[in-house]
């Protein structure tokens, strides 16, 4: 992850869910894989949108807002092409913004269930 020294991990994960809420992103969870041997990052951070217009939103967003704002690039993005699976890595910090049918098929939550789960509110507006 290319960042800023004074930008903390927390910061970014509290910063990354704040930008999904800003474009309405959907059960938007948190999962601090922090005590678990071996995981492949620290945080896993998953939401969904409703359409593949708004998965694609959602990942232009916060490649916007964490350069522009905080000088942090994503270190890789995939699933762009389709927008039905996009992952994006922040190195410590692992972004799953799905279509909503791809997130019931893969339910990665009950994959990490040995991490603790966050659930963040939506913006309801």
């Amino acid at each position: 992850m290319k960042k800023k020294d004074n930008v903390k991990e927390d910061q970014l994960l509290e910063f990354i869910i704040e930008t999904i809420k800003s474009k309405k992103g959907k059960e938007i969870v948190s999962i601090d894989l922090t005590k678990i041997n071996n995981s492949v990052c620290d945080y896993f951070i998953i939401c969904h949108g409703d359409s593949t217009t708004q998965v694609g939103s959602i990942t232009d967003e916060i490649k916007i807002k964490t350069k522009e704002i905080l000088q942090i690039s994503v270190d890789h993005v995939e699933g762009e092409q389709n927008c039905l699976w996009v992952l994006m890595d922040f190195w410590g910090i692992v972004v799953h913004i799905f279509l909503g049918e791809q997130r019931l098929f893969y339910h990665l939550e009950d994959l990490w269930a040995d991490g603790i789960l966050t659930k963040h509110e939506d913006n309801l507006m």
